[in-house]
């Protein structure tokens, strides 16, 4: 494995319904357990955050007409993923949306995702599988309870 660390960008859009359901993706990735975690990727370079966000939106679940609404969560997560180490900085954002069926449109992205799941925030509190962030469930209570952050919300740290 490289020693280097790979800086990256990433965006992730927290898809929430009016029923306060989110839609998680079930990743496999090498060397690693199944997990949940929430659409979106790493931005490419030149790519702005709003429209690298859309992007991999459109691959992952075939959504293409949408709003990104106010930016409630911060992760900087360390991993490694084909012999190599990244260090990514992920922004997630609310996107409202009625419930739909997600279908993946990138075959780069079939490789990795199983499935898709909407969940209920009580069973995101419940949940015995991996989810990220971690403080999924939290977030989005805090955020019907009170709306979005006032100030730039802190950032959580994740190593694998």
């Amino acid at each position: 494995m490289s020693t280097a660390v790979i800086q990256r960008k990433a965006a992730r859009a927290i898809l929430l319904t009016p029923k306060a359901e989110v839609l998680l993706m079930r990743v496999r990735l090498e060397g690693v357990a199944p997990f949940w975690m929430t659409p979106g990727g790493g931005l490419e370079a030149g790519e702005t955050t709003a429209d690298g966000l859309r992007r991999e939106l459109k691959e992952e679940v075939g959504l293409d007409q949408l709003r990104i609404g106010p930016l409630l969560w911060r992760l900087q997560h360390s991993y490694d993923f084909h012999g190599k180490r990244y260090c990514q900085d992920e922004e997630y954002f609310v996107v409202h949306v009625p419930r739909f069926n997600p279908r993946i449109e990138d075959e780069t992205e079939a490789k990795e995702i199983y499935g898709f799941r909407w969940w209920t925030i009580s069973e995101l509190l419940n949940a015995t599988e991996r989810i990220t962030p971690f403080s999924l469930a939290n977030i989005i209570q805090t955020y019907l309870r009170e709306g979005p952050p006032k100030e730039e919300p802190r950032i959580e740290v994740l190593v694998d």
